[in-house]
């Protein structure tokens, strides 16, 4: 969020790069990544990644908000299908929802 508002106000590269929020964007964004790899040691892969795909939902609302960015039909299905997405991950790891429940079934 903060390297969009250094990229609204820049004239040049230069100015763009040398801005704070620019700088405060690029530290975030390191942080973001140190944080992700501890989470790696404590988590596996296959649950870590999927959870990512939720800061792609709050990006697309937050620009929304800030900065007027567009939050037509489009957005709104995909932020839908990550939520649903992120709920079905959820209760298959927590056994909530098993094919061996569906196949009994069948």
């Amino acid at each position: 969020m903060a390297l969009k508002s250094a990229a609204d106000g820049a004239v040049t590269i230069i100015a763009q790069i040398i801005n704070p929020l620019t700088i405060a964007g690029f530290v975030i964004y390191i942080l973001a990544a140190l944080c992700y790899i501890l989470a790696l040691k404590k988590i596996s892969v296959s649950i870590a990644f999927p959870s990512v795909s939720a800061s792609y939902a709050l990006v697309a609302v937050l620009a929304h908000l800030l900065w007027n960015e567009p939050l037509g039909l489009a957005q709104i299905t995909g932020i839908a299908l990550i939520g649903n997405g992120l709920c079905l991950f959820i209760s298959i790891e927590q056994g909530i929802f098993r094919l061996s429940n569906w196949q009994k079934t069948l």
